[in-house]
């Protein structure tokens, strides 16, 4: 694998780790930039603070355990709780 594939691996991952966290707490971050509540800068943002966060493994065993929306957020570990919480 090369330096860019590992690159573009970890993207992805915390893209959906980020879209997933999102999703689980029942926000729509498709619907929140439609909205114009929620630029393409401030995503990356999101999956860049997710990406520097340290805490993909325990977010995805948090998100493997949810079986419907969480209206409390996210768990206070993850870094993009703050965010989330802004577009609830």
């Amino acid at each position: 694998m090369t330096a860019n594939q590992k690159i573009l691996e970890n993207f992805e991952r915390h893209f959906w780790l980020a879209r997933s966290m999102a999703r689980a707490i029942g926000v729509n971050l498709s619907d929140a930039m439609a909205e114009h509540r929620l630029t393409s800068e401030d995503y990356a943002a999101m999956v860049a603070t997710c990406r520097a966060g340290g805490c993909h493994e325990a977010c995805q065993r948090w998100l493997a355990a949810q079986s419907g929306p969480r209206p409390d957020g996210a768990p206070e570990y993850c870094p993009l709780r703050d965010v989330l919480a802004d577009l609830m």
